[in-house]
């Protein structure tokens, strides 16, 4: 159960995931703060919000000092801004590297920092990372993608025995393709690139999953929800995998 004095915030929380996450934890009785970069999608919620680009250290913590201010101190944080991008490695740059690192790791580092100080005055906390199972496995055309998740599971697992005695658990969720905006702009790139229908499209994306579907964005929300109860305390540094069993 979610005490009620739980402060959650959720980066990425205008859509998708973010979006179903935050009215699963409002829904739960929680305080929720979203952030994004668009106000529009933002304001779409019905939820508070502050703007801001994870990948932009001062921004965030700014957004977080302003969202603590509103709603308290924080006692959850989901780092689920992210971004992927497909393409051969042999036509990657150094850039199109670089931006996935930004997004996906060094944003997930910098909301678990700004969150840090209160979960450590409050001697208890939850720090969770929407990560993939690109974080455990690799999949063609997606090397920076996969790199870079990878980097958000080494920084799950190291972080979470560094804190381990303070009462923060630190957990990533791993699933895999989720059926988004995200994931439909996916499929729009295959169809382009490739001339397959969008039902063979997508269909060469499921065949990886041995239940032959994609996940839903509720199944992560409650994963999420899971891993903040009381019955959870003791998961630490793990990776919560949502996929229909592939491996």
């Amino acid at each position: 159960m979610i005490q009620p004095q739980t402060h959650v915030v959720i980066t990425g929380g205008g859509t998708g995931v973010g979006a179903q996450t935050a009215h699963a934890f409002a829904r739960a009785g929680a305080r929720v703060t979203i952030m994004g970069r668009s106000e529009q999608s933002l304001a779409a919620q019905n939820l508070p919000y502050q703007i801001c680009d994870v990948t932009d250290g001062d921004a965030v913590r700014a957004a977080f000092d302003a969202a603590r201010t509103e709603q308290g101190p924080i006692t959850v944080v989901i780092a689920n801004a992210g971004a992927a991008k497909s393409v051969p490695f042999a036509k990657m740059t150094a850039a199109d590297l670089s931006a996935m690192n930004d997004v996906n790791v060094t944003g997930v580092f910098n909301v678990w920092q700004a969150a840090l100080s209160d979960m450590k005055t409050a001697g208890t906390g939850r720090m969770i990372a929407i990560a993939s199972t690109a974080g455990l496995k690799g999949y063609a055309y997606a090397a920076g993608y996969c790199a870079a998740k990878h980097g958000v599971i080494g920084l799950t697992r190291a972080l979470a025995l560094e804190l381990a005695a303070t009462g923060i658990t630190v957990n990533a969720i791993c699933p895999g393709f989720i059926e988004t905006p995200m994931l439909h702009r996916s499929i729009d790139n295959i169809v382009e690139k490739t001339g397959m229908s969008r039902q063979d499209a997508a269909n060469s994306l499921t065949k990886g999953n041995p239940q032959r579907r994609f996940i839903q964005t509720d199944e992560v929300a409650s994963a999420a929800l899971w891993l903040c109860s009381d019955g959870a305390r003791s998961v630490n540094g793990h990776t919560l995998t949502l996929s229909g069993g592939e491996t």
